[in-house]
């Protein structure tokens, strides 16, 4: 069981998320709307994953990912982003986000890949 930060400024993404990862025995033990909360949280409750959205008012998911990386390299980020942002996952990944899942969300697929980054699996296609 992992200790899971959710960050996306829409309520319902951070519903469904939290559905999902409950339904695997993850503990979620924060959301943060924006960001800047994501940073704030991330450092005063060390989340084993941080599923990030990023697209989100006050600071995106990218300056966020920046910063935590900067000061906690270990961080395991998977991003969430909808259909046609490839460029920005790919930036997400070169700053250090371990994975990304597609919005909207396919159960199986958040589940996989939330483990394999958690358990350092690799991706069987």
């Amino acid at each position: 069981m992992a200790r899971i930060l959710l960050v996306d400024d829409a309520k319902f993404m951070r519903a469904t998320l939290e559905t999902i990862v409950k339904q695997d025995r993850h503990e979620v033990i924060g959301e943060a709307e924006n960001g800047e909360e994501a940073i704030k949280l991330y450092k005063e409750m060390k989340p084993d994953l941080v599923t990030m959205d990023i697209t989100m008012p006050v600071m995106n998911g990218i300056d966020a990912i920046k910063e935590i990386m900067k000061d906690h390299p270990e961080a395991k980020i998977v991003v969430c982003s909808a259909m046609g942002q490839q460029k920005v996952v790919v930036e997400a990944i070169e700053i250090g986000a371990k994975d990304f899942v597609v919005k909207p969300f396919d159960e199986n697929r958040v589940l996989d890949t939330i483990n394999r980054v958690l358990y350092n699996f690799e991706q069987i296609s």
